[in-house]
């Protein structure tokens, strides 16, 4: 941050988007913390509802939808110097009419830096998509972070897998998984689940079965800031994490070296034949189960319990459908009138 801080000079300022609220005001609360700052000093974050910038405010983390409506009053977005669209595989409505419309204002603004980021997906579209754009080829640039092995395990439950226990569901998986954990060195346990309500049963079912000791601890979009934040704060004993995907790569939840992925997500769809947007729960993408197994490898070797079979893996699609190919499209064409 602070190199770039260096090449923008004394009035560049920086747009970083993330698609979540409470990933725009973690990763402010990281730039700022390596950068020696407080957070709303130099490093800032504007999401719904939360202003934390000032007038030294030079990088903002910003929801890509904030971003988006400053456009309305910014056609140029000549406020900043550089964007940097962060999660970009994420591929949402919001995300992709960021990259259309930057790709239409770049020759107009040949000053304008644009990175864009990506864990999971093939980073070439992207170049390919700006290359026309800016008349050179884009530069793809990859930065490896240090890993630790990850070994894999799978543990598939109900009928069809082990006649004996037919009546073994998804929350009793979780609590052997969770078991089987116990036997291995010390360290925090990462479960995802597809939404709130199975989060909270399966935060009560391990409430009941664990000792006291062991620390449960939801994390989802509508939890209080509060809660939210004690995920991050340092525990003496044993913690298990109980998300949804929010933490599969918005955010990095510190100490984890253990996952358990139920292999599902809500995915929201647009109905043709009800004419309304639904949010099914949907077996997650190859991508997405690689990228939660790999929340394990960041502080020392993991260990991934997989509640499906290898051959369902193997079957799923490589990466999760973009969000333009799933939804009603009127709210964006309307947007993209509204914006000329």
């Amino acid at each position: 941050p602070k190199i770039a801080l260096a090449l923008l000079g004394d009035k560049g300022r920086i747009a970083h988007t993330q698609p979540r609220r409470l990933a725009a005001r973690t990763v402010a609360d990281r730039i700022a913390q390596e950068m020696g700052t407080e957070p709303g000093e130099v490093v800032g974050s504007r999401v719904r509802f939360s202003d934390r910038t000032s007038k030294q405010t030079r990088v903002t983390l910003m929801t890509d939808g904030i971003l988006l409506a400053e456009i309305s009053r910014d056609r140029l977005l000549r406020r900043y110097d550089t964007i940097i669209i962060d999660e970009a595989h994420e591929r949402s409505l919001t995300i992709d009419f960021l990259l259309g419309y930057l790709a239409e204002i770049l020759p107009r603004r040949r000053d304008l830096r644009v990175v864009i980021t990506s864990a999971t997906i093939d980073p070439q579209r992207f170049a390919d998509h700006f290359t026309p754009v800016v008349g050179t080829p884009v530069p793809v640039i990859e930065v490896s972070g240090r890993t630790y092995p990850v070994q894999v395990r799978y543990r598939p439950f109900g009928p069809g897998h082990d006649p004996a226990e037919a009546e073994r569901d998804q929350m009793q998986a979780i609590v052997d998984a969770v078991d089987e954990l116990a036997h291995e060195p010390m360290g925090d346990v990462l479960v995802f689940l597809s939404g709130e309500r199975e989060i909270r049963d399966t935060a009560e079912a391990l409430r009941e079965h664990l000792p006291t000791s062991t620390d449960v601890l939801p994390l989802y979009a509508r939890l209080s800031h509060a809660e939210q934040m004690r995920v991050f704060a340092p525990q003496g004993g044993r913690r298990i994490v109980l998300a949804t995907n929010v933490a599969e790569t918005s955010l990095t939840v510190p100490g984890i070296r253990y996952v358990v992925d139920a292999g599902t997500a809500r995915i929201s769809r647009y109905s043709m034949r009800t004419k309304v947007q639904r949010l099914p729960i949907e077996p997650v993408s190859q991508a997405s189960a690689d990228q939660r197994k790999g929340r394990c490898g960041r502080v020392a070797d993991g260990i991934c319990i997989r509640l499906y079979t290898e051959q369902d893996y193997a079957e799923r699609p490589r990466f999760t459908d973009p969000e333009i190919l799933r939804t009603n499209l009127a709210a964006v064409i309307l947007q993209m009138a509204a914006l000329g």
